[in-house]
Protein backbone atom coordinates (compact mmCIF):
# COMPACT_ATOMS: atom_id res chain seq x y z
CA UNK A 1 0.00 0.00 0.00
CA UNK A 2 1.44 3.42 -0.91
CA UNK A 3 2.40 5.78 1.86
CA UNK A 4 -0.24 8.49 2.26
CA UNK A 5 0.55 12.10 2.93
CA UNK A 6 -0.64 13.58 6.21
CA UNK A 7 -3.51 16.02 5.71
CA UNK A 8 -2.63 18.03 8.79
CA UNK A 9 0.48 20.04 9.21
CA UNK A 10 0.62 20.39 12.96
CA UNK A 11 3.91 21.52 14.36
CA UNK A 12 5.72 18.84 16.34
CA UNK A 13 5.09 20.71 19.59
CA UNK A 14 1.38 21.18 18.80
CA UNK A 15 1.00 17.51 17.88
CA UNK A 16 2.78 16.42 21.07
CA UNK A 17 0.63 18.78 23.19
CA UNK A 18 -2.60 17.57 21.58
CA UNK A 19 -1.67 13.92 22.03
CA UNK A 20 -0.83 14.58 25.69
CA UNK A 21 -4.16 16.38 26.20
CA UNK A 22 -6.03 13.51 24.56
CA UNK A 23 -4.22 10.97 26.74
CA UNK A 24 -5.27 12.89 29.85
CA UNK A 25 -8.85 12.99 28.54
CA UNK A 26 -8.75 9.21 28.01
CA UNK A 27 -7.67 8.76 31.62
CA UNK A 28 -10.38 11.12 32.80
CA UNK A 29 -13.03 9.23 30.85
CA UNK A 30 -11.83 5.92 32.33
CA UNK A 31 -12.14 7.49 35.79
CA UNK A 32 -15.71 8.63 35.02
CA UNK A 33 -16.58 5.12 33.82
CA UNK A 34 -15.19 3.74 37.08
CA UNK A 35 -17.27 6.27 39.02
CA UNK A 36 -20.41 5.05 37.23
CA UNK A 37 -19.52 1.42 37.94
CA UNK A 38 -18.98 2.31 41.61
CA UNK A 39 -22.39 3.98 41.83
CA UNK A 40 -21.09 7.49 42.58
CA UNK A 41 -23.60 10.30 42.98
CA UNK A 42 -24.93 11.99 39.87
CA UNK A 43 -23.70 15.42 40.93
CA UNK A 44 -20.12 14.12 40.97
CA UNK A 45 -20.63 12.51 37.56
CA UNK A 46 -22.05 15.72 36.11
CA UNK A 47 -19.08 17.72 37.38
CA UNK A 48 -16.57 15.23 36.00
CA UNK A 49 -18.28 14.89 32.61
CA UNK A 50 -18.39 18.69 32.36
CA UNK A 51 -14.63 18.69 33.01
CA UNK A 52 -14.17 16.16 30.19
CA UNK A 53 -16.24 18.35 27.87
CA UNK A 54 -14.14 21.39 28.77
CA UNK A 55 -10.95 19.44 28.08
CA UNK A 56 -12.23 18.35 24.66
CA UNK A 57 -13.19 21.96 23.91
CA UNK A 58 -9.59 22.96 24.64
CA UNK A 59 -8.39 20.37 22.11
CA UNK A 60 -10.65 22.03 19.53
CA UNK A 61 -9.30 25.47 20.46
CA UNK A 62 -5.70 24.29 20.07
CA UNK A 63 -6.48 22.63 16.74
CA UNK A 64 -8.09 25.83 15.48
CA UNK A 65 -5.15 27.91 16.71
CA UNK A 66 -2.61 25.71 14.93
CA UNK A 67 -4.87 25.43 11.91
CA UNK A 68 -5.08 29.18 11.56
CA UNK A 69 -1.31 29.51 11.99
CA UNK A 70 -0.28 26.99 9.37
CA UNK A 71 -2.77 24.61 7.87
CA UNK A 72 -4.77 27.22 6.01
CA UNK A 73 -1.66 28.14 4.03
CA UNK A 74 -0.19 24.67 3.59
CA UNK A 75 -2.83 21.96 3.48
CA UNK A 76 -6.06 23.54 2.31
CA UNK A 77 -6.43 23.68 -1.43
CA UNK A 78 -8.59 26.01 -3.44
CA UNK A 79 -9.24 29.67 -3.63
CA UNK A 80 -9.75 31.97 -0.70
CA UNK A 81 -13.54 31.55 -0.74
CA UNK A 82 -13.30 27.74 -0.67
CA UNK A 83 -10.75 27.84 2.17
CA UNK A 84 -12.85 30.25 4.20
CA UNK A 85 -15.94 28.11 3.60
CA UNK A 86 -14.15 24.98 4.85
CA UNK A 87 -12.86 26.89 7.87
CA UNK A 88 -16.33 28.27 8.63
CA UNK A 89 -17.85 24.78 8.41
CA UNK A 90 -15.22 23.39 10.80
CA UNK A 91 -15.73 26.20 13.32
CA UNK A 92 -19.52 26.04 13.15
CA UNK A 93 -19.46 22.25 13.61
CA UNK A 94 -17.19 22.64 16.65
CA UNK A 95 -19.41 25.32 18.15
CA UNK A 96 -22.60 23.30 17.65
CA UNK A 97 -21.09 20.52 19.71
CA UNK A 98 -20.43 22.69 22.77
Amino acid sequence: MPKTMKETYLSESAERELLNRLSRIEGHIRAVKDMIAQGKCCDELIIQTAAVRAAVTQVIVELLRDHLKGCVNTCMEGGEEKILDRLFKAVSTALRQT
